[in-house]
């Protein structure tokens, strides 16, 4: 039975090497420039809702080069470098950078799936409060999504209602709901937590009984904390809090991805397990 710890970080595969050190340089430029005000880096390349103004293609990929905080990043680096390095040995560089970018993608696809679904209702309702303004539908919106608490919000409704028939307040009002709206669903996905998961797939599938130190201490196999982490994911993607702020969706998407890769590509091979 192997044992698994971490090897000296100086030693990195040449794809492991290169992502870090991009994300690395990402992070500090994320910094740097909003910190400036010269450049919103999650606006031009975080994942967006594609019916958001700031949804663009190359957002798929670009989302993953970018992190909300320090700990972000360094979590998942570690698990990059922890895990991924492995892969690497094992396939290769080319391989495992199309793995690393597969998974990824299939993660940023699975969270816009997630986002059309969760978002729906609510782009709903904003499109036939729009199309059909009346004091029964805006009362109706403002409540469901708690737009009364808001003193702006309270107030452009106060206005509408006062002269319904007005057409500067009842602007006033599809203007402050459309910005409410555009709001919500702009909400950036960022991070290459997809891809690290998909690369967590990927080890747990290869290297089922080899044993993680938890905390550096207490020896695990790799089968149980990869199934106990998938598990609490698709628990949180299901109960989907309010207030959770984690794309427990991009999490599931490459984790999925990953082991359907793995899964093909082992298919000749699928006796090897350590």
């Amino acid at each position: 039975m192997t044992e698994f710890r971490p090897s000296r970080f100086e030693i990195l595969p040449i794809v492991i090497k290169n992502l870090l050190i991009i994300n690395v340089l990402f992070f500090l430029a994320q910094q740097t420039l909003s910190a400036s005000g010269i450049l919103n880096m999650e606006d031009l390349l975080g994942l967006h809702h594609v019916k958001s103004p700031l949804f663009q293609p190359w957002q798929i990929v670009t989302h993953l080069f970018l992190h909300g905080s320090f700990m972000h990043l360094f979590s998942n680096m570690f698990a990059l470098w922890m895990f991924g390095a492995h892969l690497e040995t094992l396939w290769g560089p080319k391989r495992f950078l199309t793995f690393y970018f597969l998974c990824g993608i299939g993660a940023g696809l699975i969270q816009l799936a997630f986002l059309w679904y969760d978002y729906h209702p609510l782009l709903s309702q904003f499109l036939l409060l729009k199309q059909h303004v009346t004091p029964e539908g805006a009362i109706g919106f403002f409540r469901r999504y708690g737009l009364n608490n808001d003193p702006t919000g309270a107030s452009v409704l106060q206005n509408y209602l006062a002269d319904p028939g007005d057409g500067s307040s009842m602007r006033g009002l599809v203007k402050y709901v459309s910005d409410v709206t555009y709001s919500v669903i702009s909400n950036p996905t960022i991070g290459a937590s997809g891809a690290v998961f998909g690369i967590l797939a990927a080890f747990v599938y290869l290297f089922p009984n080899t044993y993680l130190y938890f905390y550096f201490l207490v020896p695990i196999k790799a089968k149980w904390v990869g199934l106990a982490y998938f598990g609490f994911e698709i628990y949180s993607g299901v109960l989907n809090n309010a207030g959770d702020n984690i794309a427990h969706w991009a999490h599931i998407g490459g984790g999925l991805v990953g082991f359907l890769l793995v899964l093909t590509w082992n298919k000749k091979n699928r006796r090897n397990f350590y």
